[in-house]
């Protein structure tokens, strides 16, 4: 079983992707609209990788919501 970190980078990555998918995004386009590196998303959306708080804050805001809404949506 995962730990802790593993289980919240794997919850905030599907998170992520539904989020992004309601909006009809490609990872291409959020990574333009976040200014954030296309393998980047990736690694994020698969839970390989937590992202940091500027991170979350920059594909929050990517979304059109706040970081605290992304973040409760992932309830983390």
């Amino acid at each position: 079983m995962p730990d802790r970190a593993a289980k919240l980078q794997l919850i905030f990555g599907e998170t992520l992707r539904t989020e992004r998918l309601a909006r009809k995004l490609t990872q291409e386009q959020l990574a333009e609209k976040a200014d954030l590196s296309l393998n980047f998303i990736g690694i994020v959306e698969r839970g390989e990788q937590m992202a940091s708080l500027d991170s979350i804050i920059r594909l929050a805001e990517a979304l059109k919501m706040s970081g605290a809404e992304l973040l409760a949506k992932a309830r983390l």
